[in-house]
């Protein structure tokens, strides 16, 4: 880990459905959901707004209008958020050539090796100045985190939400993250959290204590190792411009179950050739 907080983690607002907002001026200040409007479909994105009445991303679309009877709810336009997230993503190549796009709406930037970061006070100019830019270019917000380390960075974003910045100190990174809830860390589901608490740990500052050889016995050599090494904000993986693709899929939610063999394979085929274009 380095020893300046020069990892930018850059998270748009609510991106989806802020961009509606920035596109259609009678939807701003209200509470909009966009995600599948069939009666299987699942939230994408809720504005702020949205969700004061406790609608979130993942949620059933049912449930969502049963909390937010009024709001706006739209499908998805992705041609938009594309458009938009490639004036970000621009945005960012300008400050390093170590951008690592995540998804449309979140990326990590290595500030040093583009020279536009070298220290907390220079490091904490430029993430100013990219959230004021990003305002300017396309009328959104975005959160920025900045620390020595991907994972920190990422952390530190989500304690900036919404619109905001967070700067982690490099020293400081386990005072931090001590008493933190153990689902703060990148790869703790549900699943390893309910785990970790059946065993009394429950916070960061727990897993440390716990040890490498009791998260291992816990959670298998790979998985308990890694977090170990987590809690005591140790994260050596760096800002990787180009990835190679791992998997391409494509998918479609269905309102009706289908149980008719033929309409299964016409079904199969088609999505498999969405899939090789």
């Amino acid at each position: 880990m380095r020893s300046a907080p020069t990892i930018l983690h850059l998270d748009m607002d609510a991106f989806f459905a802020s961009a509606e907002q920035a596109s259609k001026p009678s939807l701003r200040g209200k509470a909009v959901v966009v995600g599948g409007l069939g009666p299987r479909g699942v939230v994408a994105t809720a504005s702020y707004e949205a969700r004061r009445f406790g609608v979130h991303s993942a949620m059933p679309m049912g449930q969502a209008r049963r909390l937010a009877p009024n709001a706006a709810y739209l499908v998805p336009r992705f041609g938009l958020y594309r458009d938009i997230s490639e004036q970000v993503m621009e945005l960012l190549r300008g400050l390093s050539p170590l951008v690592e796009p995540l998804s449309l709406d979140e990326a990590f930037v290595d500030l040093e090796a583009g020279g536009a970061a070298f220290d907390a006070v220079s490091a904490r100019v430029v993430g100013e100045r990219l959230r004021a830019d990003i305002r300017a270019v396309t009328g959104l917000t975005g959160s920025v985190g900045l620390a020595a380390s991907k994972m920190l960075a990422k952390i530190a974003s989500e304690e900036a939400k919404p619109d905001g910045l967070r700067l982690i100190v490099p020293g400081t990174e386990r005072e931090l993250l001590g008493p933190m809830s153990v689902r703060t860390l990148p790869g703790v589901g549900p699943v390893t959290g309910d785990h970790l608490r059946r065993a009394g740990i429950t916070t960061v500052a727990e897993i440390a204590e716990a040890g490498q050889d009791e998260l291992v016995r816990l959670l298998g050599k790979a998985h308990g190792g890694h977090l170990y090494e987590m809690a005591l904000a140790r994260d050596e993986r760096p800002v990787v411009a180009e990835r190679d693709t791992k998997s391409v899929s494509v998918e479609d939610t269905f309102d009706i179950d289908i149980h008719d063999r033929v309409r299964v394979r016409l079904e199969v085929d088609r999505l498999a050739e969405r899939c090789v274009q």
